[in-house]
């Protein structure tokens, strides 16, 4: 139990400074809203009227925000290749080539099917 003591410690240490820091804010935060405090905020530029239901991104914009996190989550697994290529040898090689070649696949299926194209 000895070994827990310290992880327990920094844990109350969180969660006090987190419950400090919400009540303070409360206390010390300003209590008067208006409208341009309620809005929502756009960088500066005065906000643009929403339809009701509030407007749709074209879903092409998901797909290639998803895309990329596969595609770049994937060649984070080369990395140990660049990092241990003298002790895998031979073996290291073909199974970056197979793995490449797997990424690469999906790629130009992808690419085939029209999921790159932003327009």
């Amino acid at each position: 139990m000895e070994l827990y003591i310290p992880v327990l410690v920094l844990g109350a240490i969180a969660a006090g400074f987190a419950v400090f820091s919400v009540v303070v804010s409360t206390l010390t935060g300003p209590k008067r809203y208006n409208r341009a405090r309620l809005d929502s905020y756009e960088c500066g530029i005065e906000p643009t009227p929403q339809p009701v239901g509030g407007g749709r991104f074209p879903v092409k914009y998901y797909i290639t925000a998803m895309l990329f996190i596969v595609f770049d989550i994937e060649i984070v697994f080369l990395y140990p290749l660049a990092l241990e290529f003298d002790q895998m040898a031979l073996f290291g090689l073909v199974e970056m080539v197979i793995f490449i070649a797997t990424v690469f696949v999906a790629y130009v299926y992808v690419w085939r099917r029209g999921g790159l194209d932003w327009d």
